[in-house]
């Protein structure tokens, strides 16, 4: 027999021969057991696999517009004007002031993947949710559950808020068990209440039309109250993880090199940029 003096060894000892031991035994009855892929969990989400969370956060990321050129950065036509305020009054100079314009196009760009990370990780979670092509954002046909989600609170204005609503009431209509849901993954508080609206200049609310924030509705989907706070503590470390893999996390720009090829003077390049068609713009 041997002895390890250290204390860490003799730990590292007695982990690496019960897994050993545990290995064996699942080969030789051919059986997965949950003691071993304890010792084995990573991300540790009693309510998603960690197979399925790190294959949904690559797919976001994957998704995820990580490149700007010049091209890219004057398809809308940016306002030179501004971004000499900006530099003058922020203190800034002009590469600053680019690159943060960059980040903020980039940035838009990548919202609607923060929607398809939000919506589609609940084809993972529970039971019998779905994430249909159409309609609704979730169902839930065995609990009579539609819902709606939304990033924000103040996403939708008063007349996308009345037409959402006008949908739901026509859900309950054909549908007598149904309960639908406007899910705000940034509500103003965590809740679930019930949804009242102004249709028409009238007042409008029904018990079965609810108003819920992300982590009241993790806890429907899952059963557990603090589900939404285990995804968000756990998240960072996935998308390391993910990042390692895909050798992802950074941005290749290329703007401010293409404007100084324009010109020395950058600031030239951004007013060329826009107004080249614009009288006397035409000799900088």
């Amino acid at each position: 027999m041997i002895i390890a003096s250290n204390p860490s060894v003799l730990i590292e000892l007695v982990v690496k021969n019960i897994c050993s031991y545990f290995t064996i035994i699942s080969i030789k009855h051919n059986i997965s057991l949950n003691i071993l892929e304890l010792i084995m969990t990573k991300y540790n989400l009693s309510f998603i696999t960690d197979e399925n969370l790190f294959q949904h956060v690559k797919n976001t990321v994957l998704q995820h517009r990580s490149s700007i050129n010049l091209s890219d950065f004057n398809k809308n036509i940016i306002d030179p004007i501004k971004l000499t305020f900006d530099s003058k009054v922020y203190g800034l100079d002009i590469k600053e002031i680019i690159e943060n314009e960059c980040i903020r196009q980039i940035d838009k760009s990548n919202g609607t993947y923060i929607g398809y990370f939000h919506q589609n990780i609940f084809k993972y979670l529970g039971k019998d949710w779905v994430v249909p092509k159409q309609g609704f954002d979730i169902i839930n046909d065995e609990k009579n559950i539609f819902v709606e989600l939304k990033n924000k609170h103040n996403t939708m204005n008063s007349s996308s808020s009345q037409k959402v609503y006008t949908k739901m009431q026509n859900t309950l209509l054909r549908n007598d068990k149904a309960t639908c849901m406007l899910v705000e993954v940034i509500a103003k508080t965590s809740q679930n209440i019930t949804w009242s609206i102004s249709l028409d200049g009238e007042k409008m609310s029904h018990e079965r039309i609810r108003r819920v924030s992300i982590d009241k509705f993790y806890e429907i989907v899952t059963g557990e109250k603090d589900a939404f706070y285990k995804l968000c503590q756990i998240l960072p470390v996935v998308l390391n993880d993910v990042i390692k893999e895909t050798k992802q996390g950074k941005i290749d720009n290329s703007v401010f090199e293409e404007l100084s090829k324009e010109s020395k003077d950058i600031i030239t390049s951004l007013y060329s940029l826009s107004f080249k068609t614009y009288e006397g713009f035409n000799i900088l």
